[in-house]
């Protein structure tokens, strides 16, 4: 049976709204969530950027059966890969086995800000790759020394290790990831309902394993409201991967998308109150093959009536799929 999730993103609210959100989302009845994990949103109109992880351990005291996901965490270039490793340890624990660490080659704009600079994408993958089994190790508990291409490690040891390991999820927008994601990943995440990304992911060993998508949304009973906010808050979401993880700031965002139009994000983007019209998004993701969905709700003023909404009738609907 397919699953629904709720998206705590960062990017458009504080740490406490966020955490009072994700109560609310396990109340209504959402299966999971995910957080997003960046040092700067894409838009100044979004305006937060809270520490994930702090909202995560928030998050995991005051709720009680929802799954918590980073979607995702780049554990190569503004966090080590041990650091990483002992932060998810620790969220599995707070959260009594509720925590699954995703995982991405990361964007320019949330990894510049400690110097390091951003390397090309091929680099960029091979990083992860090494990160991934850096972590991994570490998961399977005892000293780890590593003396790679990009990481070294010099006999670190996670002292505070779950009795489950953690599930560990890899991003794909390509080939070359999903054959990373086939050999070392749970699981795999994606941020677009193409069923090519999750063959990819099967023919090299992700048969059988969860497969999870994003989908921005924008409800409000006002259509045009929800269209005007969309292209506010979420328009740089057209620019596609490429693009958006090699811009460095807000300016340069809010410059590549200056032509978007409103009815260019509402084409992409459910926006109103039309269950069908969700529905019909969410479809897409699932017949190509996702076996869990979360939801965006765009804009941080419309959580709460976006929840009532989603329990009264967008969950009831989507059940049915």
């Amino acid at each position: 049976m397919v699953q629904f999730g709720y998206t705590m993103m960062t990017e458009q609210a504080g740490p406490r709204a966020l955490v009072d959100d994700v109560v609310a989302a396990e109340r209504a009845g959402f299966d999971f969530s995910v957080t997003s994990d960046h040092y700067s949103p894409w838009l100044d109109s979004q305006g937060h950027a809270p520490y994930a992880w702090s909202v995560l351990g928030a998050a995991a005291q005051a709720t009680s059966t929802i799954r918590l996901m980073t979607y995702v965490t780049c554990p190569t270039t503004r966090y080590h890969p041990v650091v990483v490793a002992q932060k998810a340890a620790t969220l599995q624990l707070l959260s009594e086995g509720r925590f699954r660490l995703g995982l991405g080659s990361g964007e320019n704009l949330n990894e510049h800000v400690v110097g390091a600079g951003w390397p090309a994408a091929d680099v960029r993958l091979e990083m992860l790759e090494e990160a991934v089994e850096i972590i991994g190790a570490l998961f399977d508990g005892g000293y780890v020394n590593h003396h790679g291409t990009h990481f070294d490690v010099d006999k670190a040891k996670l002292w505070d290790l779950p009795d489950a390991r953690v599930p560990i999820g890899i991003a794909v927008s390509g080939q070359r990831s999903c054959e990373l994601a086939g050999r070392l990943a749970d699981l795999v995440i994606a941020t677009e309902a193409k069923k090519e990304l999750l063959d990819g992911f099967d023919r090299h060993g992700g048969a059988g394993k969860p497969r999870i998508g994003q989908l921005p949304v924008c409800y409000d009973p006002d259509r045009e409201a929800a269209v005007l906010r969309a292209h506010d808050q979420f328009r740089w979401s057209l620019g596609g991967w490429k693009v958006n993880s090699e811009l460095p700031g807000t300016a340069a965002f809010d410059q590549a998308t200056q032509f978007v139009r409103p009815e260019d994000i509402a084409e992409s983007v459910p926006c109103g109150d039309d269950v069908a019209e969700f529905v019909d998004a969410v479809r897409a993701y699932t017949e190509a093959g996702f076996t869990e969905i979360a939801l965006v709700q765009i804009g941080a003023a419309q959580q709460r009536p976006f929840l009532r909404w989603a329990q009264e009738t967008l969950l009831p609907a989507l059940r049915e799929l």
